[in-house]
This record gives structure tokens, C-alpha cells and sequence, in this order.
């Protein structure tokens, strides 16, 4: 049969969460899995009517017949695997939760480091080959694949084996689960900012994953704060490319934006800000994403309340990628105001120096864009051919090809 992307990304997470439980083994669950749906391809269409279904059945014999055929210690192995079997048709995997989000606590378990976290879920939840791990992360694919192992042999140290987390535990790793989803956003928005295929848009992968987790938290600030953002920026997203080159948000065609996900978005803000009097990185972070999504023109937006978020947010999360934000939004304040630049810029020019390679990319893009708009086209067109043979092709570095040559 003729398996198509967005049926292998629905059915993977179920089939290696249910065959991973069943083994006791993340590593065997994705083997067994890869055996089914190699399997299933080989049938005729129309043999197979519930994909997941069909390889976690096929999964698990193949599993069985392993057992039995590696069998040193009489029938009780192969008793205990046909009981694991029955067990996992009783309970459906052990957990209520929705299959891509139990895949997500699991790989952020604590016992990992956040950047393990992040490779395994990008792995297990969103199905990305470790080329594209590493692509997306900036990474080696050799420092991907080390990653990858490393995690799932840090899981079976401290757990023994594959394990699903309980409710107590999902909420000692939600805070986690909230960094690899906002990762996962941030990758789609850089990488992929006009997709193709809507089955292959982190993007879009972290919108339905934050509504199945608010879903799960409905009355947690940060759940809430952070599906506002995945909404509102989804929903800005229309209108950012033209005939192949991407947009800066002053030039965006406003009347493409996704009426339906701002409106839902906005909901979000003013129901995650009413959730908590402390407001976190994500509620903060929706607060932002509010006000752009709200101002009419980027002129009319209210740059001093933008200042004042990041300035907080900044305090309660201070990344590079931050700092890097407010620098925008600082010098945009300043343009509106006629002030000095000198400080903005020197700050800019630190972070591409020594700041993460995202971080100092989009300090770069920031520069060209203040020499652009400050009647400084030689300093500009040079920052433009320098970032245009950096990043990947695409619609931003076909933008920074025709800035370059303004």
C-alpha cells in the first residue's frame, strides 16, 4: 500500500509508544516499528484499513517471535512476553493522554539535558530524521546523532526501561514540554516561513500539540500563554512572502492574516494574563505577540509597552534571542523618537560577535535593516550579500539578495 506523509505522521507516534511499552524499550519500540510499517507497505491497497492498528499488531508479533526464538530459559520468557502483550490490548499503553503529547513528556524526561530533550522530541514526536535535527538546530549531524543516543541511553539507565510518565511526573516536566514546543515554533517560523507541505511545518506541528496540551491544562498560564503564541503567529504568517521573497512585517499584506487564529489567539493573552498575577516567559511572550498583532502599522504599535514586556521577559528568561528582540524593539522606538542609535547598535554588534549562531544571525538581520533605514544603503547592501549567502535557500535569503542589491 502507498503510506503518504501525513499518514506515517499520525500512526508513527502511536505505533512506537504502544510497541515501546510493550517491549519496555524505546530503541526496540522504533525498531518494531520501522519492521511494521515496511510490512505495511508491502501489502496490496486496500488490505490495510487502520494503519496504527495494523503495526502495532504486526509489531508486537514480530517482537513475540524474537522472544521466543531467543528463548534460553524455557516457556516463562515467552509467558511473561504474551502477558506484557495482553496487558498493553487491556490498557491501550498505559495512559489517556493523546500519543504525540505522551511521546513529549517522555522525552523530556529530567533525567535528560534540555538540548537531549529537544533532539529526542523532534525524533520521536515530529518523526524528523537526524539530518533534519541537525539542520533545524544548527548542529553537526555526528553532534545530532550523539544527542539522540545519549538520550535513550540516560532513559534506560534511570528508568530500566520505556516508561510513561505519571501525573505527578508530566507535571515536574511540563516546563520542559513548554521549552521543546516553543522550539519546535521557533524552527518553523525561521526555517519554514512559506511551507509547501503542511505535513512537513513544525509550525504547525507546535500548534496542535499546544491545543492538545491546553486541552490537558486548561488552567495553566504558561500552556495558555504559550498556545496563544503558536495562534497569533500561525496566524501572521499569511502574507509574509511574495512571489518567493519573504517580507518584513511593515510590508506583511495585513488583510491575508488568518482572521480566525488571531481572534482565538488574542482570547488566549487576555485569559492566560487573567490565569496568574506573576506572569511567566510565555504569557509574556503572548503579550508581545498581542500588541503586534493588534497595532494597525508597525508605526502605530505602542513600542513603549513592547520595551517594558521585554525588559520583564528578560528578567525571567534571559536569552540571547531576547536580547536581540528588545534590540529591535528598542531601535524602533528610538526611529520613531529620532534618538541615538549608537547604543542599539554596539549591543548588535556584540551578539554577532559572540552570541549562538541563531542569535547572531538575527542580530545581523537586525543591523541591515538599521542601516537600511537610516540612509546607510552601501553598510546595508553589504550586510544583506553577507546574510544571503549564510542562510539556507528560501524566501529570507531570497529577501536578502534584493535588499542586497538595492
Amino acid at each position: 500500500m502507498t503510506i503518504t506523509r501525513e499518514d506515517f505522521r499520525t500512526a508513527w507516534p502511536q505505533v512506537v509508544r504502544n510497541l515501546a511499552v510493550t517491549t519496555h524499550s524505546l530503541d526496540r519500540g522504533e525498531e518494531y516499528a520501522a519492521e511494521a510499517f515496511a510490512r505495511a507497505a508491502e501489502q496490496p491497497e486496500g488490505r490495510i484499513d487502520d494503519l496504527a492498528a495494523w503495526c502495532v499488531a504486526v509489531g508486537r508479533r514480530a517482537w513475540l517471535d524474537d522472544v521466543r526464538r531467543a528463548e534460553r530459559f524455557g516457556k516463562l520468557r515467552y509467558q511473561v512476553a504474551q502477558q506484557a502483550v495482553a496487558e498493553s490490548d487491556h490498557d491501550g499503553g498505559g495512559s489517556v493522554l493523546d500519543d504525540r503529547l505522551a511521546l513529549l513528556f517522555v522525552a523530556c524526561d529530567d533525567a535528560l539535558a534540555v538540548g537531549g530533550q529537544l533532539v529526542l522530541a523532534m525524533r520521536l514526536v515530529c518523526g524528523l530524521t537526524t539530518a533534519q535535527i541537525a539542520g533545524h538546530l544548527g548542529i553537526s549531524t555526528t553532534t545530532a546523532a550523539a544527542r539522540l543516543t545519549r538520550a535513550k541511553s540516560a532513559l534506560a539507565r534511570r528508568r530500566g526501561g520505556f516508561t510513561l510518565p505519571d501525573e505527578a511526573q508530566r507535571a515536574v516536566r511540563l516546563p520542559a514540554v513548554l521549552t521543546c514546543l516553543a522550539a519546535l515554533l521557533t524552527v518553523g517560523q525561521r526555517d519554514v516561513v512559506d511551507p509547501e507541505d503542511p505535513t512537513a511545518d513544525p509550525a504547525r506541528d507546535a500548534l496542535t500539540l499546544a491545543e492538545t496540551l491546553a486541552a490537558e491544562y486548561p488552567r495553566e498560564a504558561e500552556v495558555i500563554g504559550l498556545r496563544a503564541c503558536t495562534r497569533l503567529a500561525l496566524g501572521r504568517r499569511p502574507g509574509r512572502v511574495r512571489d518567493g521573497v519573504a517580507l518584513p512585517l511593515d510590508e506583511a499584506d495585513r488583510s491575508a492574516w488568518d482572521p480566525v487564529l488571531l481572534r482565538a489567539g488574542l482570547a488566549d493573552v487576555a485569559r492566560a494574563e487573567r490565569l496568574t498575577d506573576e506572569p511567566g516567559r510565555f504569557v509574556l511572550e503572548a503579550a508581545i505577540s498581542g500588541l503586534h498583532t493588534t497595532a494597525v502599522t508597525v508605526e502605530s504599535t505602542d513600542w513603549d509597552a513592547v520595551v517594558g514586556l521585554y525588559d520583564a521577559l528578560l528578567q525571567r528568561w534571559p536569552a540571547p534571542a531576547v536580547r536581540v528582540a528588545r534590540l529591535v524593539a528598542l531601535s524602533r522606538r528610538a526611529l520613531r523618537d529620532h534618538g541615538d542609535l549608537t547604543a542599539v547598535e554596539n549591543e548588535l554588534e556584540d551578539l554577532v560577535a559572540d552570541g549562538p549562531p541563531y542569535a547572531a544571525r538575527d542580530a545581523q538581520l537586525a543591523l541591515a535593516d538599521l542601516a537600511h533605514r537610516t540612509g546607510r544603503p552601501v553598510e546595508a547592501a553589504a550586510r544583506y550579500r553577507e546574510l544571503a549567502g549564510l542562510l539556507p535557500e528560501g524566501p529570507l535569503a531570497e529577501f536578502c539578495r534584493q535588499r542586497a542589491l538595492r
